[in-house]
Parts: C-alpha cells; sequence; structure tokens
C-alpha cells in the first residue's frame, strides 16, 4: 500500500481518521497502533513478526534499564543486548548476503545465499527503536511504560516503511496528551495535498525520465 495509492487516499486514510475522531483519547494510540500493523502486513505480512520482535526487545531492554539505574553492568548489559539485536537483524537481512559473496571470492567456496529478501522499512524501525533504547540509557527520556504507546511511536505508519527515523523525546508529548484541533487538520490536509502532488506530478515523471536516460 504506497501513499499515493487510491487504497490508501480514500480508504484506509479516511477510516483511521475518523476512527481517531470518534474515539476516547486514551483508546488512540491503540487505533494508531492496530492501524499501523495492518497497514504493514498489508505490503509484508510474513516478516510482521520481526517488527513485533525489535518492539518487545527494546521495549524490555528499556524498561530493564530504568529499573536498574544504580547498577551500571546491568543497564550496560540491556544497552548492549538492543544494540546487537537489532543490528544483528540488519546484517542477517541486509547485508549477509554481500559477506557470503565476498566469502565465496576470497576462499574460493560455494556458499548459498540465503535466500532472504529485505523487510519493509526494517532500517527504519531498528534504528528508531535503538536510538530510543540509546536515550533511555543517557537518561535523555523515561522509558515508556505502556507497550501499547511504544509500539504507536515505533509502527506509526507515516514514517514506518520510508523514514524519516523519528527521536522519541520528539514526540513523546503528542503521544501522551495529543490534541486535535481543526487547525492543526487544515494544516494537516496541506501538507498531505503538497506532498502527493510533489510525488505524483514531479518525482514519478522525474523517476520514469531517468529510467528512458539509462536505457540509451
Amino acid at each position: 500500500m504506497v501513499f499515493s495509492s487510491n487504497l490508501f487516499i480514500f480508504r484506509f486514510i479516511p477510516v483511521v481518521f475518523l476512527l481517531l475522531l470518534v474515539s476516547k483519547k486514551k483508546h488512540q494510540n491503540l487505533i494508531l497502533f492496530l492501524s499501523s500493523i495492518f497497514f504493514y502486513a498489508w505490503g509484508e505480512v510474513r516478516y510482521i513478526l520481526i517488527m513485533f520482535a525489535s518492539v518487545i526487545v527494546d521495549y524490555t531492554c528499556s524498561n530493564m534499564i530504568e529499573k536498574n539505574r544504580d547498577n551500571p553492568f546491568k543497564t550496560k548489559g540491556y544497552l548492549l543486548v538492543s544494540v546487537f539485536f537489532n543490528l544483528g537483524l540488519l546484517f542477517v537481512f541486509k547485508y549477509i548476503n554481500f559477506f557470503i559473496i565476498n566469502i565465496n571470492r576470497l576462499f574460493e567456496m560455494d556458499i548459498a545465499l540465503s535466500g532472504l529478501t529485505l523487510p519493509l522499512g526494517i532500517s527504519f524501525y531498528t534504528f528508531q527503536t535503538m536510538s530510543y533504547t540509546i536515550d533511555v540509557y543517557r537518561n535523555k527520556v523515561q522509558a515508556e511504560k505502556n507497550i501499547i504507546d511504544f509500539g504507536a511511536y515505533v509502527c506509526l505508519f507515516p514514517q514506518l516503511i520510508a523514514g524519516p527515523i523519528v527521536k522519541y523525546r520528539t514526540i513523546a508529548k503528542e503521544l501522551k496528551e495529543r490534541v486535535i484541533s481543526l487547525n492543526d487538520i487544515n494544516q494537516g490536509i496541506r501538507l498531505f495535498l503538497l506532498g502527493l502532488s510533489s510525488k505524483v506530478l514531479l518525482a514519478n515523471n522525474i523517476g520514469l525520465l531517468w529510467d528512458e536516460i539509462q536505457l540509451l
């Protein structure tokens, strides 16, 4: 499901927006979380457990860091678990075949490639969750106790598959104390239309032109 598709513009966004408007404040992050999961699953359902694992690991590590502030050994250990887990995911899905190819060339071996495809948005959500745990370790933010709120932050569909990487402290207040006003809705619609127009009228056509140039 791409942002410029009819499915996203005329079905997904209106439904999510209406649900947020009519729901109670305490349920809004749950709606964002579930709708983001649906959005991701629509394009890559087989790797959704990888994203869940990233959420659970960093949620657990950050809270254990918060709980063990008086024990530097434990806090550093939980930080390393988060860092190695997230970087390990990137290595396995993004760089394992690169290493296999080079090992085969260097040592004249015939190791089979992994056959894994790159999960959508893995670079964004792994670095995002890892940056959050690092911020908790540095005491720049407090660990989020509500896993639904944390999941909404990690999986938020507007930036899940295309970025940018968002610091937790940048949107922590909006996650907890979000207020929806008519002015905010108006500005949001204007920004969305501007972005959509730029993609459809400029980016897509420039991309087609570049494809033609490469064929020359």
